[in-house]
């Protein structure tokens, strides 16, 4: 059944045509049910693998345990940098007050 959802999932993902978005919400909920009940390992690694949608799913599903565990390193580094920047951009550029008194 897991793996039935996440090609689901993906093909909804990839989709041209518009998801009703409640379609979309109803495979999510019922693949992190799945995601709850499944055994980690290789088995699993290889679906998320095979599945960048589902993969994400797993990743939310799972974020207070592991964070963005299957995230690629790169991305996840250049993530926290850019955001890094962003913040010490705000705090040299404090707005101007416009009161006038």
């Amino acid at each position: 059944m897991t793996q039935v959802l996440a090609e689901l999932l993906e093909r909804l993902d990839r989709s041209r045509v518009p998801i009703g978005a409640e379609q979309y919400r109803s495979v999510v909920l019922r693949l992190a049910e799945q995601f709850r009940q499944v055994e980690t390992g290789p088995m699993l690694g290889k679906l998320l693998d095979a599945y960048p949608a589902a993969a994400q799913v797993y990743e939310n599903t799972n974020y207070q345990h592991a964070g963005l565990c299957r995230s690629p390193l790169d991305a996840s580094l250049a993530s926290e940098l850019a955001a890094k920047r962003a913040i010490a951009r705000a705090k040299q550029n404090p707005e101007t007050d416009t009161s006038h008194g």
